[in-house]
């Protein structure tokens, strides 16, 4: 793919190199080795922006400092230290990940690149990453900021997703590799992705490799790469119940299937996909059916939210509903509505809880 000389690479390597130890970010886990921390950066980074994680990442290592913290965790506290950060099954593979290691590999993460591979929710990219930085193995990675700038230095006009050509971009991040300093290597090759050869409006005259950019030397690099045809959203309508009782105590479910996805089959208010359906009507029938709980005229909506998850807009309209006794059902959590913030729920549950506990005002204070 690349028009680089031989003669030019250790030329193109080595301006790379210096831009990045010169305007590299700042970021908690450049400052180590630790694989563990590595890996839990990369986990984090994934579907993430920067600035979002920094502050999971470093409360999560508070709390878990290093990987058997993560494996001897209850799996419901490891969720709540990620809570927030959305795409649960990356919490929920990074214990099991930790689980295996410290069986398999005493606690030390893999440096044999199919070993790491074998751990659950690693792949390509992450094993890579994770062995060149805390390691210094000779492995590129090849992520979308990477196969962005690899496109743009190449000219790549098609797809860059098709399997045919992602083959070759990791193929062409692998020569391109320094292999004295893959770490610093990768990293550079995704800061640069990241923060001059961006999606849109790239900076080129920042660049420090601009000169064997073939798309710029085109006057095509603000087209390239060409854009991903995207899923068509959906709409979903949710209706959720907040049951409470008289001394302010809501029950919560997991539901493994279903409506379970969109709450990341965390702890959720017993909820219902009422689309194209009138959903105060919808949810007491269910809450019958399901619960044995009989709505009469004590169903009050609450303030609606939206949500999305992925493709899909989800419109969150919740409803307290105030009972004597809260029913009972297999695996149900019996909790305070004013806690249910402090448990392992998504965002989504978050925002019902946020608008129930909005609804009840101030709590009353004795003078």
């Amino acid at each position: 793919m690349l028009t680089i000389s031989a003669k030019e690479m250790p030329r193109f390597r080595r301006l790379l190199l210096s831009w990045f130890a010169e305007r590299k970010r700042d970021l908690p886990w450049r400052r180590t080795q630790d694989p563990y921390r590595i890996w839990l950066s990369e986990i984090m980074l994934q579907q993430t922006r920067v600035a979002a994680v920094i502050p999971y990442y470093q409360r999560f290592l508070e709390n878990f400092p290093d990987v058997r913290a993560v494996a001897r965790a209850e799996a419901d506290r490891v969720l709540t230290n990620w809570a927030g950060l959305g795409y649960y099954s990356r919490a929920r593979n990074l214990q099991r990940a930790a689980q295996e290691i410290v069986a398999l590999h005493a606690g030390e993460f893999p440096r044999e690149y199919e070993a790491a591979l074998a751990l659950p929710g690693i792949g390509r990219y992450t094993a890579a990453a994770v062995l060149s930085i805390a390691y210094g193995a000779p492995h590129a990675v090849l992520d979308g900021n990477v196969a962005r700038v690899l496109a743009r230095i190449a000219a790549v006009r098609s797809d860059l997703r098709a399997p045919a050509t992602w083959r070759k971009l990791e193929a062409t991040a692998q020569e391109l590799l320094a292999q004295e300093t893959p770490g610093d290597w990768n990293q550079a090759m995704m800061e640069l992705g990241a923060t001059v050869c961006t999606p849109k409006a790239p900076r080129c005259a920042d660049c420090p490799v601009e000169k064997w950019c073939r798309a710029r030397q085109l006057g095509i690099q603000e087209t390239l790469p060409s854009a991903r045809k995207k899923r068509a959203t959906i709409k979903i309508t949710l209706a959720a119940a907040v049951l409470l009782d008289p001394n302010g105590n809501t029950m919560l479910v997991r539901q493994t299937g279903g409506d379970g996805d969109l709450f990341s089959h965390m702890w959720q208010f017993p909820a219902l996909d009422t689309t194209g359906k009138t959903g105060n009507r919808a949810l007491a029938a269910y809450l019958q059916k399901k619960f044995g709980v009989t709505i009469k005229r004590n169903l009050k909506p609450l303030a609606a939210a939206r949500h999305a998850v992925t493709f899909r807009n989800i419109r969150l309209e919740p409803y307290m509903i105030r009972l004597a006794q809260l029913p009972r059902a297999n695996g149900m959590h019996v909790v305070s509505l004013a806690k249910v913030p402090d448990t392992s729920i998504s965002n989504a549950t978050r925002k019902i809880a946020t608008a129930a506990i909005k609804s009840l005002g101030p709590p009353l204070t004795s003078h």
